[in-house]
């Protein structure tokens, strides 16, 4: 089972976008309300705009190229973006595998960090 992180204090039971389910074509395991966080890695060594950037593990995209690294705090990072999922159109976005969102105040409110992707 998977520990749940924190929640966004956006979900309101009382609102049907957040509590109406959707029936998921590609996410298993989904549910509408809940808060999910997704990441994307990058790094100098990565293969960047080419179909090899986003291959499974993530790490054969972000580190393909050998001899290129030499300070990981300038040339490894990852962006990443806290989202509730509600059962909402007029919030859909057609395709988080190109990146985060940066659209008004979407992707305004930044924080950077040294440390772990995994939080850990």
């Amino acid at each position: 089972s998977v520990a749940k992180g924190h929640q966004c204090h956006l979900y309101d039971a009382t609102d049907p976008r957040f509590t109406t389910p959707y029936a998921w074509e590609y996410c298993h395991s989904m549910e509408v309300g809940q808060t999910y966080e997704v990441h994307w890695p990058h790094s100098a060594a990565g293969a960047c705009g080419t179909p090899n950037q986003y291959q499974t593990p993530f790490y054969d995209g972000v580190f393909c190229k050998d001899g290129i690294l030499t300070d990981t705090a300038s040339q490894i990072g990852v962006q990443a973006q806290v989202y509730v999922v509600i059962n909402d159109d007029s919030y859909f976005w057609p395709d988080l595998i190109r990146g985060m969102v940066v659209d008004g105040e979407m992707g305004s409110d930044i924080a950077m960090y040294t440390g772990s992707t995994t939080g850990s």
